[in-house]
C-alpha cells in the first residue's frame, strides 16, 4: 500500500499501442454478476410513486420558506430544491422547476411517473411529483449527510478515505448499470453534486439526474470544460455522454479536486500521475488499484464517444476493487467520520408565530384585525398575554414534532 510512483506505471495511452494495458475485463457482459434482489425490487422500503397536492408540499417546504432551501442552480437550470416534512413525518427532497421549463404539465407527469418506475438502493429514489397550475415539482427521499462536493472538496474534520471513494465509484456504477436494464440510458449531468449521502453515510446516485431540466433536454449545468464534446457540439446528452461524465466523476475521487478532463489525460499520458492523485491518500491504497481507476477514467475521456466503454464495463471494472475484504467490510458512517444523528427542521410558524419572532408589532396588530380582534382601549396587558401563550404554544407544538 502507498502512494504513486509514476516510474511503476505502465498505463496504455491513448496515443500508444506498444505498452500492455492493465487487466480490466475483457467482456463485460460475460463478467456481468447478477442484479441483487435487495437492492432493485419490493424489497425496499420506498413508499409508491403518486402524484402530490400542490398544497401538501407547499405545507410540507413551510410555503417553499427560503429556510428550507438546500441547493439552487444557476441560469442554465433555474430550479431549487427544498427539504421538507410530509404529513407521516416522512422527511423528503422537493425539486421546484421554474415555470418555462415544463410548460406541458402531461408531459411533465409522464416523464415523472417513468423516472418514478425506477427503484435501487443506490439510487435517492423518486416518491412523487407535482403539476398544478404552473407549479412543476418532484419529491425525492431526502439525503441528510450532504454531497459528494461537499466531502471530497470541502471537507472540514478528514478527507474522504481510499475505501470510500472506491465505494462511490461502484455504487454509482451499480445504478447506471440498473437504470441501463430499466431502459433509462440517459443521465443528465452526472457530477459530484448528485451523489448524496444518506442517514448511513452510504452514497447515492440523485434520481432528479434521470429527468430533463426542461422538456428539450437542453440544460446542462456542469462547467463547459467538464461538458461531454457531443454535447458542445450539437446540444444532446446521449447514453455514451452518461460515461464520459462518470470519467469525470472518478477524476474527482482520484484527484480530490476539479481537474479538467484535458489536463488529466495530459497528466496520464505522460505518466506524471502523482499529481494527480490526491496526495491526502498516501499510503491508503495499492498502486495497482489507483492504476485500475486511472485507466478507467481515460477510457472513459476519450473524445470520440463510440471509443468509450459500455456501462456494464464500469461495473466489472471496478467491483472487484469494492469485493476486497478490506473495502467492503467497512460501514459508511464511521470511515466518514460522521455520526448518525435526526435532521431538525426549521421551526413551522403561524404568519402570527413569525410576527412575534421578528417583534413586529404592526404585522402582529394586522394578523389580529383579521383574525377579528377590535381595538379597546386598556387591553393591551391582555393581548401582550395572548399572543404570549399563543406563541409558546406553537414552539411547544412544533419541537414536539421534530423529536417524533
Amino acid at each position: 500500500m502507498g502512494c504513486f510512483h509514476s516510474k511503476t506505471f505502465h498505463l496504455l495511452s491513448p496515443d500508444s499501442k506498444q505498452q500492455e494495458p492493465l487487466p480490466l475485463p475483457e467482456d463485460p457482459k460475460q463478467l456481468a454478476t447478477n442484479p441483487d434482489p435487495s437492492i432493485t425490487g419490493d424489497q425496499l422500503d420506498i413508499p409508491v410513486f403518486r402524484e402530490f397536492p400542490l398544497n401538501e408540499l407547499r405545507a410540507a417546504a413551510n410555503g417553499f420558506s427560503s429556510e428550507f432551501i438546500v441547493s439552487e442552480s444557476g441560469e442554465k437550470a433555474p430550479n431549487v430544491v427544498y427539504r421538507g416534512k410530509l404529513k407521516d413525518n416522512r422527511l423528503v427532497a422537493i425539486k421546484r422547476f421554474s415555470n418555462l421549463s415544463w410548460p406541458d404539465p402531461q408531459q411533465f407527469l409522464s416523464e415523472a411517473s417513468m423516472v418514478g418506475k425506477v427503484r435501487h438502493k443506490r439510487l435517492v429514489n423518486l416518491i412523487g411529483c407535482c403539476a398544478e397550475g404552473d407549479e412543476r415539482l418532484l419529491v425525492a427521499e431526502y439525503m441528510p449527510n450532504d454531497t459528494l462536493s461537499k466531502h471530497l472538496f470541502h471537507w472540514e474534520k478528514q478527507p474522504l478515505p481510499w475505501e470510500m471513494r472506491v465505494r462511490i465509484a461502484y455504487y454509482i456504477a451499480q445504478v447506471l448499470d440498473h437504470c441501463d436494464t430499466q431502459d433509462r440510458k440517459i443521465y443528465h449531468d452526472l457530477n459530484a453534486y448528485r451523489v448524496l449521502f444518506d442517514e448511513e453515510g452510504d452514497p447515492r446516485l440523485s434520481s432528479f439526474g434521470l429527468m430533463k431540466n426542461s422538456r428539450d433536454g437542453k440544460s446542462y449545468s456542469t462547467n463547459l470544460a467538464y461538458t461531454p464534446p457531443e454535447f458542445l457540439r450539437t446540444g444532446r446528452v446521449i447514453p455514451e455522454s452518461v460515461i464520459y461524465s462518470f470519467g469525470t466523476v472518478l477524476l474527482d475521487l482520484l484527484s480530490g479536486k476539479h481537474i479538467p478532463p484535458s489536463h488529466a489525460l495530459d497528466l496520464i499520458r505522460g505518466e506524471n500521475l502523482l499529481l494527480l492523485m490526491d496526495s491526502s491518500l498516501e499510503g491508503q491504497y495499492a498502486n495497482e488499484d489507483a492504476a485500475v481507476l486511472v485507466e478507467l477514467a481515460s477510457k472513459c475521456l476519450q473524445y470520440e464517444a463510440k471509443d468509450r466503454p459500455v456501462v456494464k464495463y464500469l461495473l466489472t471494472a471496478v467491483e472487484p476493487l469494492q469485493k476486497q475484504k478490506e473495502v467492503q467490510s467497512v460501514l459508511s458512517l464511521p470511515v466518514m467520520g460522521l455520526s448518525k444523528t435526526p435532521v431538525p427542521l426549521p421551526i413551522l410558524l403561524s404568519p402570527l408565530g413569525k410576527a412575534c419572532v421578528r417583534m413586529d408589532l404592526s404585522a402582529v396588530h394586522e394578523v389580529l384585525l383579521k383574525t377579528g380582534y377590535r381595538d379597546e382601549e386598556g387591553a393591551e396587558n391582555e393581548v401582550c398575554f395572548t399572543i404570549a401563550v399563543i406563541l409558546y404554544g406553537e414552539l411547544q407544538l412544533e419541537s414536539k414534532s421534530i423529536v417524533n
